[in-house]
């Protein structure tokens, strides 16, 4: 099947390796954990699994700082273990994805340990003055290098695209240490594509080429990549952390997130401003809010313009949350008024992605300690959307064996925390939920990836039709709320709080309904 086929009906669902499933007791998640929770994401309906960087690191940014490319990190397991995760998920219908950090690696990197030793390398980059933002070299090279991020993230080199006379330690895109990144890049992949593996999440994909305006550079090196990938391997999958699909996908990349650092797209629909909240990214209302200040006209706006760049080349993927920034269910957001949101996830065009625990509302845990890089800034600590998974209401919520104290981060302490062997057997739970509507999705190809949508209503409810053939209520808000319906006799294929009859949508507080024309 070719990647675009599979793509389009995909539910993507990232699992962050050290927190979902602990199989060894030592208080960290690993690939032999995830192995065993895979009968529960068929269950589920998920298609498509990310996992976040699980390669050799010293995790210093929860291996984000990566080692060793071709090496899994220990603690999760052998190559061996990926690897039977991988043909254990392709026997049960599911494709893994893996998280490529392509523009840095780690300073413990034999890559960069050899280029702090030889001033004729070139793999990273280098000036021999001092600057604000480098960093003295640790080994006998004289100078300083460029990290992208933290200081134990040297950015590899792929050039520049503008030299500059002052600055003569600039590389072209087409000098030799850019072209040796590019062709490490494919060898990477390709190690992996040969493993089983389905494509890649490429972390921070827009930041390779240095001083690129607009990305033009940036986007020709992904272009070729996708030519490569296209010849070699046409039915693996690049998805991209650019965060403007418009850009993304044209560059070559199958889909692309909206996300948090760039535009209002996502924020306006879930950020309410509460734990990983940074105000650089702009404030304002979020419309996934049960007091009904928000709006729905900046998403709509951004999508409408990202779906028109990149119609019949890729998707936009929509994530309900990831490792970054806030859960859902956070602040007063509870999973109680997760329904709506979901109902939004799974019936909109865009690529539906589920981070681990939201589909069963675990919240952004507040006030945790920093760990592994977890902390950004005073507003800023990713750790309370990073906590175990919650499987049962055992202890450590059935994911470790572990004691409590030794555990990768702490269990939420709530005693009504949510887990998902009690919400199995509750079919009005979220996690029932939202399998209905992944089946939904599943079962109706109206509501799947890229399809039409009319938008007929965009305030509070949220009312638009799918295909021509199915109607979608979504009301967060905490109030009734009534408009008029679509012409027509609609059947109920699942609703919470939604009717619709005699020419008239009525929307109870926090409701959803999605029905089918008869």
């Amino acid at each position: 099947m070719s990647a675009s086929a599979w793509l389009d009906d995909a539910i993507l669902y990232q699992i962050y390796p050290q927190s979902f499933a602990d199989s060894d007791g030592d208080g960290i998640g690993d690939f032999p954990g995830a192995l065993e929770r895979l009968d529960y994401l068929r269950w589920l309906g998920v298609t498509t699994i990310w996992l976040s960087p699980c390669f050799a690191s010293p995790f210093g940014d929860a291996g984000y700082d990566v080692a060793d490319y071709l090496t899994v990190a220990p603690r999760y397991g052998a190559n061996d273990d990926l690897t039977a995760l991988v043909e254990a998920a392709r026997t049960r219908g599911i494709r893994v994805m893996l998280d490529l950090v392509a523009g840095h690696t780690s300073d413990q990197h034999p890559w960069f340990r050899a280029s702090a030793a030889d001033s004729d390398d070139h793999r990273y980059i280098w000036r021999t003055t001092p600057a604000a933002g480098w960093v003295a070299s640790p080994g006998s090279r004289p100078g300083y290098y460029l990290p992208n991020f933290f200081a134990i993230q040297p950015a590899l080199n792929f050039g520049y695209a503008r030299r500059h006379p002052e600055e003569p330690w600039r590389q072209g895109v087409d000098d030799e240490g850019p072209q040796a990144n590019r062709a490490a890049l494919r060898e990477i992949m390709g190690f992996w594509f040969d493993r089983g593996i389905a494509g890649f999440r490429v972390d921070m994909a827009a930041s390779l080429v240095k001083d690129d305006p607009g990305h033009v550079e940036t986007a020709k090196l992904w272009q070729q990549t996708r030519q490569w990938l296209d010849s070699a391997y046409p039915d693996r999958v690049l998805v991209s952390e650019w965060g403007d699909p418009a850009t993304a996908v044209r560059a070559g990349f199958h889909a692309d997130f909206f996300l948090h650092f760039r535009g209002r797209a996502f924020g306006s629909l879930w950020n309410n401003r509460t734990g990983t909240h940074d105000p650089s990214w702009g404030d304002g209302p979020c419309y996934f809010d049960a007091d009904a200040t928000g709006a729905v006209d900046e998403f709509l706006a951004e999508w409408r313009d990202a779906r028109s760049a990149t119609q019949g080349l890729g998707h936009v993927a929509l994530p309900s949350s990831n490792h970054d920034f806030s859960r859902l269910a956070c602040g007063p957001r509870t999973r109680d008024q997760l329904a709506p949101a979901f109902a939004l996830l799974l019936t909109w065009p865009t690529l539906p992605t589920l981070y681990y625990g939201d589909e069963i509302g675990m919240r952004y845990l507040p006030g945790l300690p920093d760990v592994e890089g977890s902390t950004l800034g005073p507003t800023y600590n990713r750790a309370g959307s990073r906590t175990p998974m919650q499987w049962d209401p055992g202890d450590n919520a059935g994911f470790s064996t572990a004691p409590a104290d030794k555990l990768y981060l702490p269990i939420d302490p709530d005693p009504n925390r949510p887990d998902v062997a009690s919400q199995r057997t509750d079919p009005g739970s979220l996690l029932n939920t939202v399998r209905r509507l992944i089946e939904l999705r599943r079962t109706a190809p109206a509501l799947r990836t890229g399809g039409e949508v009319e938008v007929l209503h965009a305030g509070y409810p949220f009312v638009y039709v799918r295909g021509g053939t199915h109607l979608v209520v979504v009301n967060p808000a905490g109030e009734r709320r009534a408009v008029t319906a679509p012409v027509g006799v609609w059947a109920d294929l699942d609703s919470q709080g939604v009717t619709v009859a005699d020419g008239e949508i009525v929307a109870e507080p926090v409701s959803y309904g999605v029905f089918a024309a008869v």
